[in-house]
């Protein structure tokens, strides 16, 4: 599937390859050292435009500025929930498609200090047409560049989200389950996890990042030799073909016996353990027979079941499991052998699952709903 890019008249500082900004700097008369300068420099927490990097000259930064983009992200709205501890944006690119990121803090559990976890799209919009989901119902738009996907964590390491936390080089936790299935955009979700991951730039460690994908096969298999240190997480969603092939229409192109032994190849091959994500729609998949099957498929193999209460979208036919019902849930499966966790379901008065808040803003300028909200706002 050969979707179009964005070809923006100017790259973007973030996605920049070394050799590239190494010969743009020759051209000026300028030493290769340079370009360490700038990469570090674009990434400091404290920058928000290539003025900041004052260690520059300000011929350099001029120059910069006007052949790249400090970054891809034309506007953003951002809304707070959870007292804070949860953050969400929708991005306006330079073609007016808009994407979604979200900044989750987590409070410090004993000798543990608090956590940071940045989800980001690799897509605007999305293809595999998941009916639960509010970025399938809304239909795809274009792939994301690496720049654009980078961008979205460097949008909460600026000012003024980075104040939220997190802002330390290197202490995020990423995670790609935003808009967009990652594996149909892999040559450029890849490039961009290596340029998260590069100590340059952010220095993400790779074992801080997670790709999850609705079961794309092929693409599980690049990661076991070109992502060998990041994490796989599947969205399973259901233990059989016959609802699968409902809630994840991309199942009927790869079934649930390949996409399985596709995470236990990724397992085998990494000695990573393979996150299996489900969500739980009341009177569909939470069934007693559904936890005895997905039992069964995890059972055997490092995997770990992640159970999700469904944030329903608006006009859904659909809600989420009640809780005394996930109990029951997780302990068919913990009975079974495999361990199983709940999902701290974050952001339901902003309407944080995926695709909500974009679908809650269509058709209003991001400008209109800032005024709305009376909210502050990172731009470009």
């Amino acid at each position: 599937m050969t979707e179009p890019v964005l070809a923006g008249p100017r790259p973007a500082i973030s996605e920049i390859d070394v050799p590239s900004l190494a010969a743009w700097l020759s051209a000026r008369g300028e030493p290769a050292y340079r370009a360490g300068q700038i990469l570090s420099g674009a990434h400091r927490p404290d920058a928000a435009a290539f003025d900041d990097l004052t260690e520059l000259p300000r011929t350099l930064r001029r120059a910069l500025a006007a052949d790249f983009r400090f970054s891809t992200i034309a506007d953003s709205h951002v809304m707070g929930a959870d007292g804070g501890m949860t953050a969400k944006a929708v991005h306006e690119l330079a073609d007016g498609q808009r994407i979604e990121s979200v900044l989750m803090r987590y409070p410090a559990r004993g000798a543990a200090g608090e956590r940071t976890t940045i989800c980001i799209s690799s897509q605007a919009g999305c293809a595999v047409a998941c009916p639960f989901c509010a970025t399938g119902q809304a239909g795809f738009g274009r792939q994301l560049t690496p720049g654009e996907i980078v961008d979205q964590v460097l949008h909460w390491h600026r000012p003024p989200w980075n104040a939220l936390g997190g802002a330390g080089r290197g202490h995020y936790n990423i995670v790609f389950m935003g808009m967009g299935e990652p594996l149909n955009n892999a040559d450029r979700a890849f490039e961009a996890v290596r340029l998260l991951n590069d100590p340059q730039r952010l220095g993400i460690g790779a074992r801080h990042i997670t790709v999850s994908t609705s079961g794309v096969v092929p693409g599980m298999d690049r990661m076991i030799t070109e992502l060998p240190q990041v994490n796989l997480a599947i969205s399973l969603h259901a233990a059989t073909d016959e609802l699968r092939d409902e809630l994840v229409p991309i199942n009927r192109k790869w079934p649930l016996r390949e996409v399985v032994a596709a995470g236990r190849r990724f397992a085998a091959r990494t000695g990573r353990r393979v996150s299996l994500e489900y969500v739980m729609i009341d009177g569909l998949n939470d069934t007693d027979e559904q936890a005895s099957r997905l039992a069964a498929l995890a059972r055997g193999w490092r995997s770990h079941v992640n159970l999700i209460p469904l944030n329903p979208t608006p006009g859904s036919r659909w809600s989420g499991t009640p809780r005394t019902r996930i109990d029951r849930f997780v302990a068919t499966l913990r009975a079974g052998g495999v361990p199983t966790t709940v999902r701290d379901t974050r952001g339901r008065e902003i309407e944080a699952a995926c695709g909500q808040l974009h679908a809650q803003l269509s058709g209003r300028s991001l400008r209109e709903a800032r005024e709305a909200a009376a909210l502050p706002v990172a731009s470009a």
